[in-house]
């Protein structure tokens, strides 16, 4: 699979087929390119789905399903390498194998042997390790997964702060010499409710709604210098959003300036809890 120059082609019937389906998916968001192909369906047509470069995993417990035989035979005639997962090691599937996943031969838990589920629960579980074992070689890390798995609660919680911050233009600053009629003008410009205040190129304090409030006396005989907070609490570009999130929430605040690394620091960008939110964190 390692070597495949073209994708993982999955195919089983009835029950093997729906966990074919599942292992195909695992294979694919995980750095292995796959799909799966219905049997039946390879028969009438689908077996053009399959070319040289490609790797066939068939499974079937018995080893012995009639549908898989065209797909078999197809791999035989081209020289396509063909991955047998079976329970039955002389079983027809696994003699024309050229590689061998064999799962214990358990029985199943009905008591009669007849309904599939401790034979298709070791074959999911074949089919996971085998998606784990190839995520290791391949050096396969949260990062690579989010470019596969870019929505749902899982691609949020890989959400980089660099993905959802504000930047540029859309920040909100000003001097510390700024006047606060004009640094006041600054936080309803730019509707995130504070401001950060930047000397030399450097985050060096920040002011927020509360800051205002707070120093209402002689507030506009002031300047910013005067009235912001030092030492801002940042976040990186390259830190989990999910992390700024919990930042934001323990400190009762809605936005993190983004640095490099703790002010001062240029200002890179702004992380809002909105933000965050409608990523799917919280």
């Amino acid at each position: 699979m390692l070597d495949a120059t073209g994708r993982i082609i999955v195919s089983g019937i009835g029950k093997s087929g729906h966990i074919g389906r599942k292992i195909a998916a695992t294979l694919a968001s995980t750095g292995t390119p796959a799909h799966f192909v219905h049997p039946a369906e390879a028969s009438h047509g689908d077996l053009g789905m399959v070319s040289k470069g490609d790797v066939v995993l068939a499974i079937s417990n018995s080893g012995e399903a009639p549908e898989l035989a065209n797909l078999v035979a197809y791999t035989r005639r081209f020289g396509i390498p063909l991955i047998g997962l079976s329970s039955k090691p002389e079983s027809s599937l696994m003699m024309q194998a050229d590689a061998h996943l064999l799962i214990p031969s358990m029985g199943e838990a009905c008591g009669f042997g007849i309904v599939p589920s401790i034979s298709t629960t070791l074959t999911l579980a074949m089919g996971d390790a085998l998606a784990i074992a190839l995520m290791k070689y391949r050096d396969f890390q949260a990062e690579n997964f989010r470019d596969f798995h870019p929505g749902g609660k899982l691609g949020a919680q890989l959400t980089k702060v660099r993905d959802l911050m504000h930047a540029a233009e859309e920040l909100p600053l000003v001097t510390p010499q700024t006047p606060m009629r004009d640094t006041i003008a600054e936080i309803g410009r730019k509707s995130f409710g504070m401001v950060g205040v930047v000397e030399g190129g450097n985050l060096v304090g920040i002011i927020t709604d509360g800051d205002l409030r707070r120093q209402l006396d002689g507030l506009m005989t002031r300047t910013a210098g005067d009235v912001m907070t030092r030492n801002p609490q940042t976040v990186r570009p390259d830190a989990l959003a999910e992390e700024g999130a919990a930042v934001m929430n323990k400190r009762g605040i809605t936005c993190l300036f983004v640095t490099e690394h703790d002010a001062p620091a240029p200002a890179l960008g702004l992380l809002h809890i909105h933000d965050c939110l409608r990523a799917g964190l919280g």
